[in-house]
């Protein structure tokens, strides 16, 4: 009877460990972080590129969670990334508001950072932000200066060679 009752202790020690655990991994990744009840509204922007970017990315405004990357498709005909955001309905924008893809610490994840534009009026769902930057990739800030540095090296080369 008493090894049934130590067995039955570490089984709900250990379920109430794991749970913690899934109750960890959803905060580290910010899932758990746009709950509110008011729903949410749809807007989409173009992006040349996206880099690293993934559906279920967070979009921030001044460190705080607005919204999440719903989904993301390549559009046929102009060849650039369309990113559909759901934003929480708490929160409104100007329409003239900006977005660009940045990036968590040198390594981390990337998300959408959201800058508030002066516009009188306010971003609505189906509404399109024109004002975008796209990620930066490391591999092409690498070629740049790696090429810059060459030819550096080249004009800088007394041989004349």
């Amino acid at each position: 009877m008493q090894k049934r009752n130590i067995e039955i202790l570490v089984g709900g020690f250990v379920l109430l460990g794991f749970m913690g655990l899934v109750f960890l991994a959803l905060k580290a990744a910010n899932l758990g972080s746009m709950t509110s009840s008011g729903g949410s509204y749809v807007v989409t922007a173009r992006f040349d590129n996206i880099g690293g970017l993934k559906a279920k990315a967070a979009v921030r405004t001044a460190g705080v969670v607005v919204g999440r990357v719903e989904s993301i498709e390549l559009d046929d005909k102009t060849f650039q990334a369309r990113v559909t955001i759901a934003m929480d309905k708490r929160y409104v924008f100007p329409k003239d508001s900006s977005l660009k893809i940045l990036t968590s610490g040198l390594l981390g994840e990337q998300y959408v950072g959201l800058e508030a534009g002066a516009d009188a009026a306010n971003l609505v769902a189906g509404d399109t932000i024109g004002a975008t930057q796209s990620a930066v990739v490391l591999e092409n800030l690498i070629s740049q200066f790696l090429y810059s540095k060459a030819a550096e090296g080249a004009s800088s080369d007394p041989s004349g060679r």
